[in-house]
């Protein structure tokens, strides 16, 4: 008889392979949170780590019990961390709008830094004219 001719069989091997791949999704988690914890010394990491080597599944239910609460705690802190971070450089890319380009050119104008045709093309910029005036540059 063959493996896929039983159905039951081919249920189970779809079930065993849900269960396996989830306890990897776990046991990587808890590597992860692991090494983020900033509240374990380097000894009770390798404790960790090592028991996680030679007693996985247990280990892996007995952190998430006794270590779960501030394994999400790390895990929220983290994303909003990363949020910010994307915000900030977001914000570092990001154009000004046209009245703040138009004044810091009118400001660059005014000091001599610029002449009147480079203030023109400057502004017709921020104002969206893609057309850039020949008789200026």
């Amino acid at each position: 008889m063959s493996f896929w001719s039983n159905f039951w069989d081919f249920i189970g091997f779809f079930f065993w392979t849900f269960v396996f791949v989830s306890y990897l999704f776990a046991l990587f988690a808890v590597i992860i949170d692991v090494f983020r914890d900033r509240t374990l010394n380097g000894w009770a990491k390798a404790a960790w780590l090592l028991f996680m080597v030679f007693v996985p599944i247990l280990t892996v239910l007995v952190y998430v019990i006794a270590r779960g609460r501030g394994m999400a705690e790390r895990q929220v802190n983290a994303g909003m961390q990363e949020r910010a971070n994307t915000d900030d450089y977001i914000r570092s890319v990001a154009g000004s709008n046209p009245a703040q380009d138009i004044a810091q050119a009118k400001q660059l104008l005014d000091s001599g830094a610029i002449s009147q045709g480079e203030y023109a093309v400057l502004k017709d910029r921020a104002l969206g004219n893609t057309q850039a005036r020949s008789d200026v540059v």
